[in-house]
């Protein structure tokens, strides 16, 4: 299976992610819909500051916030626009 490994992670108003891959694509991925899906996210509503201190994890599989939130490379690619 092709991983698709970010290289960096942008956040933009309105809880959006602006992510570029290693492979040159870009995509746009809205948080929002995660709150009602995996209540962990709505730690990005509450916790001042959260949402603006997301980084791409070690080997760009991944973005995360902290101890508790993570997002997968995968699912920003594969629902992104």
């Amino acid at each position: 299976m092709t991983f698709h490994k970010l290289k960096s992670i942008t956040p933009l108003a309105g809880k959006i992610l602006l992510a570029e891959f290693q492979d040159g694509t870009i995509r746009h991925y809205d948080t929002k819909p995660l709150k009602d899906r995996l209540p962990v996210f709505r730690m990005l509503d509450y916790v001042h500051g959260l949402f603006e201190q997301a980084r791409v994890d070690t080997g760009g599989y991944g973005v995360i916030w902290n101890d508790e939130l993570d997002l997968s490379s995968e699912e920003i690619y594969e629902n992104g626009y």
